[in-house]
Protein backbone atom coordinates (compact mmCIF):
# COMPACT_ATOMS: atom_id res chain seq x y z
CA UNK A 1 0.00 0.00 0.00
CA UNK A 2 2.89 2.51 0.30
CA UNK A 3 4.37 1.62 -2.63
CA UNK A 4 1.07 2.29 -4.49
CA UNK A 5 1.14 5.91 -2.65
CA UNK A 6 4.82 6.45 -3.77
CA UNK A 7 4.22 5.49 -7.14
CA UNK A 8 1.27 7.29 -7.24
CA UNK A 9 3.75 10.67 -5.91
CA UNK A 10 6.10 9.86 -8.58
CA UNK A 11 3.58 9.78 -11.28
CA UNK A 12 1.95 13.33 -9.69
CA UNK A 13 5.22 14.97 -9.86
CA UNK A 14 5.88 13.78 -13.23
CA UNK A 15 2.68 15.26 -14.52
CA UNK A 16 3.84 18.27 -12.70
CA UNK A 17 6.80 18.83 -15.36
CA UNK A 18 4.38 17.97 -18.36
CA UNK A 19 3.62 20.58 -20.67
CA UNK A 20 0.46 19.69 -21.44
CA UNK A 21 -1.16 18.54 -17.79
CA UNK A 22 -4.17 16.12 -17.10
CA UNK A 23 -7.31 17.68 -16.53
CA UNK A 24 -7.95 17.51 -13.09
CA UNK A 25 -11.10 16.27 -12.53
CA UNK A 26 -9.81 13.31 -14.56
CA UNK A 27 -6.50 13.19 -12.34
CA UNK A 28 -6.28 10.00 -10.57
CA UNK A 29 -9.98 8.39 -11.94
CA UNK A 30 -10.15 5.13 -12.92
CA UNK A 31 -12.18 5.92 -15.41
CA UNK A 32 -11.22 9.72 -16.77
CA UNK A 33 -14.04 9.34 -19.70
CA UNK A 34 -16.64 9.71 -17.28
CA UNK A 35 -15.80 13.29 -16.23
CA UNK A 36 -14.63 14.41 -19.59
CA UNK A 37 -16.83 16.69 -21.31
CA UNK A 38 -17.22 18.16 -24.68
CA UNK A 39 -18.98 17.35 -27.91
CA UNK A 40 -17.14 14.14 -28.62
CA UNK A 41 -17.51 12.98 -24.86
CA UNK A 42 -20.99 13.79 -25.15
CA UNK A 43 -21.43 11.87 -27.75
CA UNK A 44 -19.85 8.65 -26.53
CA UNK A 45 -21.78 8.91 -23.70
CA UNK A 46 -24.56 8.55 -25.56
CA UNK A 47 -23.88 5.96 -27.52
CA UNK A 48 -22.90 4.05 -24.27
CA UNK A 49 -25.99 4.40 -22.83
CA UNK A 50 -28.21 3.39 -26.06
CA UNK A 51 -25.77 0.45 -26.13
CA UNK A 52 -26.93 -0.66 -21.96
CA UNK A 53 -30.45 -0.03 -22.74
CA UNK A 54 -30.11 -1.84 -26.20
CA UNK A 55 -28.48 -4.59 -23.80
CA UNK A 56 -30.93 -4.63 -21.45
CA UNK A 57 -33.38 -5.11 -24.58
CA UNK A 58 -32.08 -7.99 -25.42
CA UNK A 59 -31.90 -10.08 -22.37
CA UNK A 60 -35.68 -9.24 -21.12
CA UNK A 61 -36.29 -10.28 -25.37
CA UNK A 62 -34.04 -13.27 -24.44
CA UNK A 63 -35.80 -14.11 -21.14
CA UNK A 64 -39.34 -13.79 -22.53
CA UNK A 65 -38.58 -16.52 -25.29
CA UNK A 66 -36.85 -19.04 -22.77
CA UNK A 67 -39.86 -18.61 -20.63
CA UNK A 68 -41.96 -19.69 -24.29
CA UNK A 69 -39.88 -22.02 -25.11
CA UNK A 70 -40.23 -23.28 -21.72
CA UNK A 71 -43.70 -23.21 -21.63
CA UNK A 72 -44.21 -24.99 -25.00
CA UNK A 73 -42.03 -27.88 -23.96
Amino acid sequence: MAEEKTEMNKRDKTNEDASLKPDPETLNTTDPQEHMKGPLSSLMHKVEEKAATNNEKDALAKEEKDALDKQNN
